[in-house]
């Protein structure tokens, strides 16, 4: 019988602490016998890397010398890795067993392309984070039904604007010839220049709503100014990276409203979040 694509699996860690440990643990039930795990550190300070070397020490364990953020500490893990399939993915999450299958069964029905599973909140595992990500008329990405009940609406694999970043799966082919993850943007948006470029290039996105994980968010970088500086960096450069100059021009008041509502909903959400 002929073996199964060898399919590695990219982690990378920052100060994720025990949710690493609980998400490795989850990848080590998958049925899909022919698997690489690999965990990327970010420097982290809470021992977590080392307690996962001590713990499995049959994973590769990469260990940065920096801090290269998100799309550098991932492009890292693509580099080392040696599987025909990849799987990015956030150490804040719990898989299913049949993550793997059900991604390489779509896989093979639909082709070349970037996939993402069902996303569901690891707090309140009936609540959705996404059911696939879109690409709103001014440029800004987002997450469908985000917040919302699952009902199990979405029970067929289809297109999407764009994977989420919490769990992509593609070939590594498709990874380089995308060129990898843009390190400009070190972290926040990513996924949607990832995206973005894929569709420039006639390489689609898709949900496979028939296996879940479970996502424990935003568990590396509170709310900050920080985090607050990435977003809207991040967000104006896939703007005009993406855009074309006529584009933008036809839709400068509607990206200009948009920011402004934006930036309304995110000051009273800090307001909130000091208040807690």
């Amino acid at each position: 019988m002929k073996e199964n694509p060898l399919v590695s699996i990219i982690i990378l860690n920052y100060n994720a602490g025990k949710l690493l440990l609980d998400c490795i643990e989850s990848l080590l039930k998958l049925s899909y016998e022919n698997v690489e795990l690999i965990v990327v550190d970010n420097v982290s300070n809470d021992d977590s890397q080392n307690e996962c070397k001590k713990k499995y020490p049959h994973i590769k364990l990469v260990q940065n010398q920096i801090n290269s953020g998100y799309c550098g500490g991932n492009n890292i893990g693509i580099k080392e890795a040696n599987g025909e399939f990849l799987v990015i993915l956030n150490p804040d999450t719990i898989v299913e067993s049949d993550l793997i299958d059900e991604l390489m069964k779509a896989y093979y029905i639909h082709g070349d392309g970037l996939y993402q599973p069902k996303i569901l909140s690891l707090e309140n595992k009936r609540v959705l984070q996404s059911t696939g990500n879109m690409i709103h008329i001014f440029g800004f990405g987002f997450a469908r039904n985000k917040g919302t009940v699952d009902n199990n609406e979405i029970n067929k694999v289809m297109k999407i604007g764009y994977a989420a970043g919490t769990c992509l799966f593609s070939s590594r082919s498709t990874f380089f010839k995308l060129n990898l993850f843009d390190e400009f943007l070190f972290l926040y948006h990513d996924d949607l220049d990832l995206g973005w470029r894929a569709l420039q290039v006639g390489i689609s996105s898709y949900i496979v709503p028939q296996t879940k994980i479970y996502h424990a968010e935003s568990y590396s970088l509170k709310w900050s100014k920080k985090k607050f500086f990435w977003l809207e960096r991040n967000r104006r450069y896939c703007l005009m990276t993406h855009y074309s100059r006529s584009t933008l021009q036809k839709n400068s008041k509607g990206i200009t409203n948009y920011r402004i509502i934006n930036l309304v909903s995110i000051f009273f959400k800090r307001i909130s979040y000091c208040k807690n």
